[in-house]
C-alpha cells in the first residue's frame, strides 16, 4: 500500500512537472528584451533588416544613451556589417568629438595607452559600458573611428552667445566644425520642438535649436568627409539626432545628396507587442523596448 501511494505520488508530480514546463516557456516567450519594427509599424526579422541596410552606405544608429538594449544592438549590427563589408567599413560616433580625433587615432594604432586615451579624451561617463566596446572592435579589427561631433565648448559657444560667435574663432579651430557659415533651418519640426520648449522664437531662444543644428552639422560633415564610394560607414548618436530623417541625416543630404542612407531608432513603450503610432516613421527600423527595462545609467 506504502509503495503504490508513493508511486501514484510520483506519477502527479512528474505529470504536473511535465505540464509546468510548456506553461513557463510561454510565459518567457511572453517577455522580449524588444520587438523590431518597420518604418511602417510592421514587425521584422533581425535577418531581414541587416540584408536591407547592409545595401545603405551610410546607417545611423539611433540609441536612447541609457539603454542597454540599443547598445548591445550596436555591436551586434556593427559584427554584421564587418561580416559582409569587411575593411571597406568605418564607425564613427557622436560621442566624441572632433578635436580628439588624433588621440583616438593614436589610441586605434597601438601609439597611446588605453589609460592615456581615456584619460585625454573627455569621453562620456558611460563610456566602459556602452561605447568602449564599439572602440575596442574598431581597434582589434583596424578599422577607422571616426569622432564626429563638435566640441562641446563650441555648441556652448552657440547657445550663449549665438551661431555668429564661431565667426570670431581663428581658422585652426574653425577646422574642427563644419564649414561656417552653417544653414540652419528652424521649421525642421526636430528644431521647432525645441522651440516650443524655449517658449517660442526669440534671439536667445533660437539658440537653443541652433546649437543643436551645429552638432548635427559638425557630423553630418564628418560622415561626408570619412565616406567615399565602396565604403560603409556606422553613425552611433541618439536618437534625436537622425530621428524623421531630420538632424545629421538633414546635413549629410545636404553635404553629399548621393549617399544613400538607413537609419535605425530606439523608442520606448509599455507595451512593445504593436508600435505606438508617434513611433511610426520615425526610421526605417524601430527597436521598441520595455520602458522597465534596466538602464545603463
Amino acid at each position: 500500500m506504502g509503495f503504490r501511494f508513493y508511486f501514484c505520488r510520483m506519477k502527479s508530480i512528474l505529470l504536473l512537472f511535465v505540464f509546468l514546463i510548456p506553461s513557463t516557456i510561454l510565459i518567457a516567450q511572453k517577455k522580449p528584451a524588444y520587438v523590431l519594427y518597420n518604418s511602417k509599424g510592421k514587425k521584422m526579422k533581425y535577418a531581414k533588416m541587416i540584408k536591407k541596410i547592409s545595401n545603405s552606405d551610410v546607417l545611423f544608429f539611433g540609441e536612447q544613451h541609457n539603454n542597454p538594449i540599443a547598445h548591445w544592438l550596436q555591436l551586434e549590427v556593427t559584427k554584421e556589417i564587418f561580416a559582409l563589408r569587411g575593411q571597406n567599413l568605418i564607425l564613427a560616433a557622436e560621442m566624441i568629438e572632433t578635436d580628439n580625433q588624433s588621440l583616438l587615432d593614436q589610441y586605434l594604432a597601438g601609439v597611446k595607452s588605453e589609460e592615456d586615451f581615456e584619460a585625454e579624451a573627455r569621453l562620456w561617463n558611460n563610456y566602459k559600458t556602452d561605447y568602449k566596446p564599439l572602440v575596442l572592435f574598431a581597434k582589434e579589427n583596424k578599422l577607422t573611428f571616426v569622432a564626429s561631433n563638435i566640441p562641446r565648448r563650441y555648441a556652448s559657444m552657440v547657445y550663449k552667445k549665438g551661431i555668429e560667435s564661431l565667426d570670431t574663432l581663428d581658422e585652426a579651430t574653425k577646422a574642427f566644425i563644419a564649414p561656417l557659415p552653417i544653414e540652419i533651418d528652424l521649421e525642421l519640426p526636430g528644431y521647432q520642438n525645441m522651440l516650443k520648449m524655449m517658449g517660442g522664437h526669440g534671439a536667445t531662444n533660437e539658440n537653443f535649436p541652433k546649437a543643436q543644428a551645429v552638432k548635427d552639422a559638425t557630423m553630418g560633415y564628418s560622415i561626408t568627409k570619412y565616406w567615399s564610394a565602396g565604403k560603409y560607414l556606422i553613425h552611433y548618436n541618439g536618437a534625436y539626432h537622425s530621428d524623421n530623417y531630420e538632424g545629421t541625416v538633414w546635413y549629410v543630404n545636404k553635404y553629399n545628396p548621393n549617399i544613400k542612407h538607413s537609419t535605425i531608432t530606439t523608442v520606448s513603450q509599455k507595451d512593445i507587442s504593436k508600435l505606438e503610432k508617434e513611433n511610426i516613421g520615425k526610421a526605417d527600423f524601430i527597436i521598441c523596448v520595455p520602458e522597465n527595462m534596466t538602464k545603463t545609467y
